[in-house]
């Protein structure tokens, strides 16, 4: 059995109505959910079933019971209802409070959290990515949604160093080219989330066209992590998926980003340097006064 009703019905509404239909285990995991649904968003459906108690399918298998296609989307309902019961709070007055105190207050929480941006990267992890850049026929990113922007920002820097890069917005187009990778190409995804459907189903072609996966994440136990031969975790500077989805801020994945491109020229020697020279050359060509 699955909901029938309209698909804005929140989820609490759903466990509630349905529990009582559902296998025991099922109503165990909704038990759980129901019990801290602010912890339950920051889980992955591996995490919750070792919780209760239950296999990972029996997670799967309730979400989709709700009416969801899998827990990846119960978790973005989930942050959708909790978002919508803090903004049912009376609101603070900000009518007179200082614009520029608020920007600046946000800047330098955002510059805190920055302290950990590269706390959940590895030595192994940083050398074989930049390895595979170094070595690949084939450099294809995968960017969709807010993620956007870095996907085409990576592939303009890599391109204008010499490390020929290319993106695809058309999502069948996108899953046809990165299914014909190969095991010399490489196939780099973003997501902060790392639970985007138009990505994950792209870096799954990837992975069976033999390519080597590698994802650019904030969360280790996302599925694109589980996915990818290869992941940069950069954590969100509040560690909250909640969070990610809400304020959906790139700007860490930005910079880590801009570091990479930088460690991949300084990798590729003098080639990576004469090409970088070559690109600013004609930047500056392309200038007026």
């Amino acid at each position: 059995m699955s909901w029938q009703q309209t698909s804005d019905t929140p989820p609490s509404a759903r466990m509630a109505s349905l529990a009582p239909s559902l296998q025991p285990n099922q109503r165990r995991v909704i038990e759980a959910i129901m019990a801290d649904r602010a912890a339950t968003v920051e889980y992955t459906a591996q995490v919750l079933a070792e919780q209760v108690g239950v296999g990972r399918t029996t997670v799967i298998r309730t979400a989709q019971s709700l009416g969801y296609d899998g827990f990846p989307q119960l978790r973005v309902a989930l942050v959708q209802e909790l978002a919508l019961e803090q903004n049912a709070s009376p609101p603070a007055d900000h009518a007179t409070s200082s614009k520029l105190g608020e920007l600046r207050a946000g800047v330098t929480n955002f510059g805190v959290g920055l302290a950990g941006a590269t706390s959940a990267l590895t030595e192994e992890a940083l050398r074989e990515c930049i390895r595979l850049f170094d070595e690949a026929d084939r450099v294809l990113v995968i960017a969709h949604g807010l993620s956007s922007p870095l996907g085409l920002d990576l592939v303009q820097r890599l391109n204008s160093m010499g490390r020929s890069a290319e993106i695809q917005y058309d999502t069948v187009s996108e899953q046809i080219i990165a299914h014909q990778l190969g095991p010399k190409s490489v196939c780099f995804g973003y997501s902060g989330s790392g639970a985007n459907k138009a990505t994950l189903d792209a870096m799954r072609a990837a992975k069976l066209g033999g390519a080597n996966v590698v994802a650019m994440t904030s969360f280790a136990g996302s599925a694109l992590a589980e996915i990818a031969d290869v992941t940069l975790v950069v954590p969100p500077t509040s560690d909250s998926f909640q969070d990610e989805l809400i304020r959906t801020s790139r700007a860490t994945l930005m910079l880590i980003t801009e570091q990479l491109v930088d460690i991949l020229i300084a990798y590729r020697g003098a080639n990576g340097r004469e090409a970088l020279l070559t690109s600013l050359s004609m930047l500056g060509d392309a200038l007026q006064e």
